[in-house]
């Protein structure tokens, strides 16, 4: 993880609403700067310490002035008065302070760097390699996000064969592990159905590039404990925990951790998971559920995500999202918390496809929080990925989404608002 962003990663979204202020997209709108946002709440929090610091000083002479009262009972009662004329004040005249949080987590659907892929093939026929392949404008959005986190749909490793019986599997050299830097990825999902593709051996192989690249993964594991447990980073002063659960494949090839093998976790039966996100939230502010589900190339959702991403929700998660389907699926709000059933193909095959990155935008302060969903639409078409800049195809994306959600609508900006 660069500096570029100052997280710190350890171990192993509470109130939701939409706010419209202060989205930005390349191209009719700006980008959001994380780092500008933190430097105006650092001037505001200054500009508060040094007023409080004079009406300190005049309480103090204040103080002097009054001390030849003729009873204590007297003083107290001024104290008490100030105290209650400056609620920011303890007793005994302590400022209390208010910590403030702003910062923006970005999610891609499915990704691949097989080495045999139309994808890699084309991205290594190309002067700039994958900068040829993705749009300047999503790479930096991606790079400017406090967190970016996508769905590692492969497995690194020149070892392993190739499950028998499966149709399609893929395995990159270990060595693109380095693309995902590029792109500016701080953690990947392995909980799918292509991470296994070559076997133990090639699973194992895929933990091994990742950590030596520094790039935490989640949802799978060298133990089931692994598996389920939760990838906690800080943002903006907060702990944000993810984790991941596949329910993918009608014959479960890909195994799910046990003790003593390494898997995935799965989430046919969803005990595990709940009880993964139920840890995720008791040790982090904020917990995102990312959940492999769905039917390839189909917009309809199948009646499991829908009641599913609500037992996550329940269960403790700010927020839900969903890869596997290759398309985009519909958006939904669940007591007032945002579900993106799948992201789609972010950048996967040759196949012309709408694609999105989801941009989940906390803010708030120690009294309170708030979460607001940002799309930044975009399309698959001939091995590559751009940016939709023109506002018609930005609004024919947003109307396309619109339509196979639940109860959500999106504003010419890519705002998700919830329709009551």
């Amino acid at each position: 993880m660069g500096m570029r962003k100052g997280l710190r990663i350890y171990g192993a979204l509470i109130c939701c609403c939409l706010l419209l202020t202060g989205c930005g997209r390349v191209g009719g709108r700006e980008p959001a700067n994380p780092e500008n946002q933190s430097k105006a709440s650092q001037g505001a929090g200054n500009q508060d310490a040094e007023n409080q610091s004079k009406e300190s000083q005049g309480e103090e002479s204040w103080d002097a002035k009054n001390q030849s009262k003729e009873s204590q009972g007297e003083e107290n009662q001024d104290t008490e008065d100030r105290n209650a004329e400056n609620p920011s004040h303890e007793p005994g005249g302590e400022e209390t302070e208010i910590s403030e949080f702003e910062f923006t987590i970005c999610f891609a659907g499915d990704i691949n760097l097989d080495e045999s892929s139309a994808t890699t093939l084309f991205m290594d026929s190309q002067e700039n390699g994958i900068y040829d392949c993705i749009s300047p404008e999503l790479i930096a959005y991606m790079n400017d996000a406090d967190i970016m986190c996508l769905n590692n749909e492969f497995t690194y490793s020149t070892g392993g064969a190739p499950l028998e019986g499966k149709k399609y599997t893929f395995r990159a050299d270990p060595s693109r592990v380095e693309i995902l830097k590029l792109l500016g990825v701080d953690a990947v999902t392995l909980a799918n159905n292509h991470v296994y593709d070559y076997g133990k051996e090639a699973l194992l192989d895929t933990f091994t590039a990742l950590e030596e690249a520094e790039i935490p993964y989640f949802g799978a594991g060298r133990t089931l404990e692994d598996a389920m447990k939760p990838l906690y980073i800080e943002a903006g002063g907060r702990t944000v925990a993810l984790v991941g659960a596949s329910r993918a494949e009608k014959y479960k090839m890909t195994p799910q951790a046990t003790e003593t093998e390494p898997g995935i976790l799965r989430c046919y039966d969803t005990e595990l998971y709940k009880a993964a996100i139920a840890e995720a939230k008791e040790n982090a502010d904020f917990c995102v559920a990312f959940v492999h589900w769905g039917t390839e190339y189909s917009f309809d959702l199948e009646q499991v995500q829908l009641d599913t991403g609500k037992e996550y929700l329940d269960a403790g998660a700010d927020a839900v999202i969903g890869a596997h389907s290759h398309c985009l699926q519909g958006l939904e709000y669940y007591k007032g918390k945002p579900i993106c059933y799948s992201l789609g193909n972010y950048w996967f095959n040759k196949k012309t496809l709408d694609t999105m990155l989801v941009q989940l935008h906390f803010s708030g302060d120690d009294q309170g929080s708030s979460l607001w969903v940002e799309i930044i639409p975009a399309i698959q078409t001939g091995c590559r990925t751009v940016y939709a800049a023109e506002e018609e195809e930005q609004r024919r994306i947003f109307d396309f989404l619109e339509d196979i959600s639940v109860n959500v609508e999106i504003t010419d900006e890519g705002v998700v608002k919830e329709i009551p």
